[in-house]
């Protein structure tokens, strides 16, 4: 019987929001002076013919209890074969992307692209690009010196660690690590797939999870040189079957959590910044009780105060929330969040903690929701922006930050 009312819920916050968008090709001539801007990344080859990156600025109205949240439309940011990650760099300007494709300038591998964001109207400039020297990128991250960037290379299990020089431009890489082996899901892990790269909170470690193997993996990270080494322990073993796809730092820096492809759980690790060593402290579903249909998750966030984190599921449509004892590490759910989209892929936080962008990348829309900084319940605008096959989104604050200070439960 819940089952049935939790459906019936669901249908009822989709056909409410049916009709509700905001078209990606809408453009205006430039953002609001101090707009937050938004960008999303796609997948470009689909039916639905995306560009690349697309952009929008965040309009918001009224009060923290009822406010009106939009995404406006701004047009392409940028032309870019499946730019599935986006990662910026904010004191700079400048947005890195992952183009997940299996073949640049002639050879099996995909590339990434270094783009200068337009002052005035968050346009981006092609600095260059590199190869990411494996197949299939699919996430990357920017170090702490600004320096390095290293990208995970899903279809064929391999890390590299690219060169930023002070403009931007990315050079060739310093290191490629290769992962080794294969899990026991045959459609799914018959070699390694790295899929996420994680800095710890101090730059000196390297962790990439890495779904066709069950592992995640441990590097030393020499930022002056580019280099990554195995760490001892060199893994971190999940459970077979598990795929670990993400992984996120709490501010705190005393723990880390791991969401998994496979069989939709997260696992909350504790962390050892001596030595760089992760223990498991808990592992729970990111489903609903209720739910036992088919299911993949996706994407795992924190917020920066650090008091909940959000997870998404591809195949239940949803984001759940938990919360975070601050103390133990450990997780309790509070509650999950119907997407009205189909296949929420990513989302975004904003750095100030106050929105969460979800891409429902087989519904071709975005959503934005205002988060509670109370209690972390999202409160969607029910106003979708319509992109095709979004993959990623990030918030670019304006200048010189947010207009307000990040919430807090203080």
């Amino acid at each position: 019987m819940l089952t049935i009312f939790r459906a019936i819920l669901a249908v009822f916050f989709i056909t409410i929001m049916s009709g509700k968008t905001q078209a990606a090709s809408s453009t205006s001539d430039s953002p609001p002076k101090n707009a937050t801007l938004v960008y999303v990344g796609t997948y470009t080859g689909t039916p639905e013919k995306s560009k690349g990156i697309y952009l929008f600025w965040l309009k918001t109205e009224g009060n923290e209890v009822s406010q009106n949240i939009t995404l406006m439309p701004l047009g392409v940011a940028a032309e870019a074969q499946s730019s599935s990650f986006l990662t910026l760099d904010t004191k700079r300007r400048l947005l890195f992307c992952a183009n997940e494709i299996d073949s640049f300038e002639g050879k099996p591998s995909g590339a990434v692209s270094a783009f200068l964001i337009d002052s005035a109207t968050g346009k981006l400039k092609l600095i260059n690009q590199q190869s990411s020297m494996g197949a299939g990128p699919c996430q990357l991250v920017l170090d702490k010196t600004g320096r390095n960037l290293l990208v995970a290379n899903y279809n064929n299990g391999s890390v590299a660690v690219l060169p930023v020089d002070a403009n931007g431009r990315l050079g060739e890489a310093t290191c490629v690590i290769q992962d080794a082996g294969k899990g026991p899901n045959p459609k799914r892990q018959t070699g390694p797939h790295a899929h996420c790269v994680t800095l710890s909170p101090d730059n000196q470690f390297a962790f990439v999870c890495d779904l066709g193997i069950d592992k995640v993996m441990s590097f030393k990270f020499d930022a002056e040189h580019g280099k990554l080494t195995p760490n001892d322990p060199p893994f971190f073993q999940t459970r077979a079957g598990a795929g670990p796809r993400h992984m996120v730092f709490h501010p705190n820096g005393k723990f880390a959590y791991v969401i998994d492809e496979l069989d939709s759980t997260i696992t909350a690790l504790g962390y050892n910044e001596k030595n760089g060593a992760l223990a498991e402290l808990q592992t729970l579903s990111s489903l609903p009780g209720y739910y036992d249909g088919p299911n993949t998750a996706a994407e795992i966030g924190i917020v920066p105060s650090g008091k909940f984190l959000f997870a998404s599921n591809r195949g239940n449509q949803t984001v759940v929330l938990f919360a975070i004892d601050s103390e133990k590490g450990t997780l309790n759910w509070v509650e999950e969040q119907n997407t009205g989209g189909k296949t929420p892929r990513h989302f975004g936080i904003q750095p100030s903690g106050k929105h969460l962008a979800i891409c429902n990348q087989d519904s071709n829309t975005v959503l934005v929701c205002r988060i509670d900084a109370m209690n972390g319940r999202l409160k969607p605008s029910g106003v979708f922006a319509e992109v095709p096959s979004p993959a990623c989104a990030v918030f670019l604050p304006p200048i010189g930050g947010e207009k307000e200070k990040p919430p807090t439960t203080d």
